[in-house]
Order: structure tokens, then C-alpha cells, then sequence
């Protein structure tokens, strides 16, 4: 990860290479860790018992103002935004350990964060609030890697257009 992206690194002077690398073939095996995945049903049981589901999209996107991707606008209800810019400073930086725990402690009100939920549009940018809550000193929740895109694909799952 590059904390402030390919422009950081350049700007800051830091050795770059071009070229073709050349690795060593070597066995690899990913395993799925499933306690740091929540599918649909998982995401919809944790809200029904009151558990903290956060939404990492822009604050239009979950008040249901814009959707430039799915076919439907809004959130899922109860599902609190938290918008995963929120985590950056002005340079695109992430903001300092302090910085970020105050911003989740105070949206997890008093909850673990390892007992959440996190969640986006597709899964990606719901990760960049996992880590920031790791940066922040406070663990990490689950990532519902279908997100927004996978809820809305049963039409009879709930939407909140708007604020909650």
C-alpha cells in the first residue's frame, strides 16, 4: 500500500524502476479466512440484531442522490456512512492514528470494531475503512464484499433512499 498513491511516492522523491521484473515460479495458495468475509444473509442477520453495518461510498451515493454504477440508488437500511475519504487528509493521505480513531469510536458508539461490518458499492472501498479502524488501533470487522451491488440484486431486500 502506498499511503498518498503513485503521486505521493514521486513527489516524494522515492526510487522508481522500469523494466520486465523477474520472479521465481512458486507454489501459492490463498485460503479465505472466513472470519474477515459477511455474505448477504451474514449482513442482513447482523441488522436485524442491531450490529453495525458501515457504508464506505460518497455521502450522495448512500443518501440515494447519484448511483453511477447500479441500477439502484439509496443504502441499506440501518447501514451507518462513513465515507472512506473521511479516512484522508487533504493530500490524500491517511489522517494520523488519532485522527482516525476518534472518527470511528465515534461511529461505532461504544461497539467493538472487530464486531462490524463493512461494506461499499462492490467491496473495494469498504476495505480502506478496515484498515483505516487497524490504523486507528481499533481492529477490524468483517468486509461484505458484494456490498451494495450484491443487495440490491434481490429486489426484495430493503433500500433507504436518503438520510437515516
Amino acid at each position: 500500500l502506498l499511503d498518498g498513491g503513485w503521486n505521493s511516492w514521486n513527489a516524494g522523491g522515492r526510487p522508481l524502476e522500469a523494466g520486465t521484473e523477474r520472479v521465481e515460479t512458486t507454489d501459492f495458495r490463498a485460503e479465505i479466512q472466513s472470519g474477515w468475509i459477511a455474505d448477504t444473509g451474514d449482513t442482513a442477520a447482523a441488522l436485524a440484531a442491531g450490529e453495525l453495518v458501515l457504508d464506505a461510498r460518497a455521502a450522495a451515493r448512500y443518501r440515494g442522490e447519484v448511483e453511477p454504477i447500479d441500477s439502484k440508488a439509496g443504502h441499506i437500511p440501518g447501514a451507518v456512512n462513513v465515507p472512506f475519504s473521511d479516512n484522508l487528509d487533504d493530500d490524500g493521505r491517511f489522517r494520523s492514528p488519532q485522527q482516525l480513531r476518534q472518527l470511528y469510536q465515534e461511529k461505532l458508539g461504544g461497539r467493538p470494531a472487530a464486531e462490524t461490518i463493512s461494506m461499499c458499492g462492490s467491496g473495494v472501498t469498504a476495505c480502506h475503512n478496515l484498515l483505516a479502524m487497524s490504523v486507528a488501533g481499533l481492529g477490524a470487522g468483517r468486509l461484505y464484499a458484494g456490498s451494495w451491488s450484491a443487495w440490491i440484486s434481490d429486489p426484495k431486500r430493503p433500500v433507504s433512499p436518503g438520510q437515516d
